[in-house]
């Protein structure tokens, strides 16, 4: 009985490794927004200022509004040819091209059969991931067939956030993280220890924690703790091996470093 309370012990606490990352400022500057959704590779931002979505480059802004479905919950550029932007008053998701044109829009309501949706989030091809209310499920949903390519377990705690790229989709519950891939299948269960919010890129992963950020990297199951300057992060991003931090209206870049 000993040695499994020991080995029990011993997974719960090596979760978290011991090494740390710091970050490098790069620089701050203040774009004064309501919610950045993006910055790229190449320095485009996608951000909502007052329900209005927009992409802005070196030499242009152009944006995306539609009043009659209210306010946007979210919105996601992972994909800059299908991006999606998410009202879940209306329970409805419109995808947006590279110019910011609709391309595809999906009533949820009107889907047979109904889903209640909460969260969306971008898939491969023709699907994104959908966490259905009604089934607590998450969704690989093909919008263009109208059909369900994969479905996981249902989730048995609140739902607070959820992430993805075109292979893998992350959940985060109250009391665990998920990682399924586009088939469905589970590929990582780690206990939830007071997570809010995560952020993906490029398979890594950064998770907030009251008003600190940890760092799970691709392919591996110990989460790491960010070293950060003390300031309130209201949001985060995660480019390459950069890290943004938007606080009181400062956008802070930084670089990430191991020690």
């Amino acid at each position: 009985m000993k040695n499994y309370l020991y080995l029990f012990l011993f997974l719960s606490s090596s979760v978290f490794c011991q090494h740390t990352f710091e970050v490098v400022l790069i620089e701050q500057t203040n774009p004064k927004i309501q919610s950045i959704v993006d910055i790229d590779d190449f320095g485009i931002y996608y951000f909502i200022q007052d329900h209005v979505f927009y992409k802005k480059d070196a030499s242009k802004t152009t944006n995306y509004s539609n009043v009659q479905l209210g306010e946007m919950t979210s919105a996601n550029a992972f994909n800059p040819l299908k991006i999606n932007v998410f009202y879940k008053d209306f329970n409805t998701a419109i995808i947006l091209d590279n110019r910011l044109a609709e391309i595809f829009k999906i009533d949820f309501n009107t889907v047979k059969p109904y889903k209640s949706v909460s969260h969306i989030s971008t898939g491969n091809d023709n699907a994104i991931w959908i966490f259905n209310q009604d089934t607590r499920q998450l969704e690989l949903y093909d919008y263009k067939s109208n059909k369900t390519r994969a479905t996981t377990l249902p989730a048995q705690t609140n739902i607070l956030d959820l992430k993805s790229n075109f292979n893998f989709c992350w959940l985060l519950t109250e009391s665990y993280l998920y990682k399924y891939n586009y088939f469905g299948s589970l590929t990582l269960k780690i206990k939830n220890e007071g997570f809010t919010a995560i952020e993906e890129d490029n398979g890594n992963l950064i998770l907030k924690k009251e008003n600190e950020l940890f760092y799970l990297k691709k392919g591996e199951d110990s989460i790491a703790k960010i070293t950060t300057p003390e300031l309130l992060i209201n949001q985060f991003l995660l480019t390459n091996e950069t890290l943004y931090i938007y606080s009181n209206e400062t956008l802070s870049k930084f670089q990430l470093k191991i020690k």
